[in-house]
């Protein structure tokens, strides 16, 4: 994971060092149709790659959104691939511009993930849950409670960037991946979590809640 210093993703310095170099090699040899498209793309990437600051809210049994973007599912599932029980599933769509850095829904330690191979469907519909690549990570919380945070490659996105690995001790609101360019993040929570969020609502990674996961205080 992550620290807060950094207000650019780490994948975003790369991309930068590269555009800037490119940027100046037009700038030599006077393409400057080059150098303007190259400095738009700069700029956007900047934009793109962009790591707001986050301050968690509530307690921790208070679950956080893992991304920025739009509720578009929330109803109560069979998750046959990953828990193998029903749960109340949340989708969340990344448009190309929310912050797509991703941050941990709760803290607890990483039982295990799990990559899947697919398509590349439009991120927005529900089928892209079971169709498209997807790369899940199930956490387990000191009150023994199993949650999945599943991120999903939409029809821009081509790339998924998971940091922890199985054993890995995370903490709420702290980076754990991102996706790039437009994106769905499912959350698979128990059935009789209390829901705090409503359908088309946006919501911010890191802040705002999703949920209280059952249990007493």
């Amino acid at each position: 994971m992550t620290t807060e210093k950094n207000r650019l993703a780490r994948e975003g310095w790369v991309v930068l060092g590269v555009v800037f170099i490119f940027f100046l090699f037009s700038l030599a040899i006077k393409w400057w149709v080059s150098a303007g498209i190259f400095a738009i793309f700069f700029i956007f990437s900047v934009y793109f790659f962009r790591n707001p600051s986050r301050q968690p809210q509530g307690g921790e049994r208070d679950v956080l959104s893992p991304a920025d973007g739009r509720i578009v599912q929330n109803e109560i599932v069979y998750d046959g691939k990953y828990l193998n029980k029903r749960c109340r599933k949340i989708g969340i769509f990344m448009s190309l511009f929310d912050v797509h850095v991703n941050r941990v829904p709760v803290s607890g330690t990483v039982e295990a993930i799990a990559y899947q191979n697919g398509k590349y469907l439009s991120a927005n519909l529900d089928k892209a849950s079971e169709d498209n690549e997807q790369n899940a990570l199930i956490i387990r919380t000191k009150d023994d409670i199993i949650i999945s945070v599943v991120q999903i490659a939409g029809f821009i996105a081509r790339r998924i960037v998971c940091y922890p690995v199985a054993g890995t001790v995370l903490r709420r609101g702290s980076i754990f991946g991102m996706i790039k360019f437009g994106s769905r993040l499912d959350v698979y929570l128990p059935e009789e979590s209390d829901i705090r969020i409503r359908l088309k609502q946006k919501v911010r990674a890191g802040e705002t809640i999703l949920a209280t996961l059952p249990g007493e205080e």
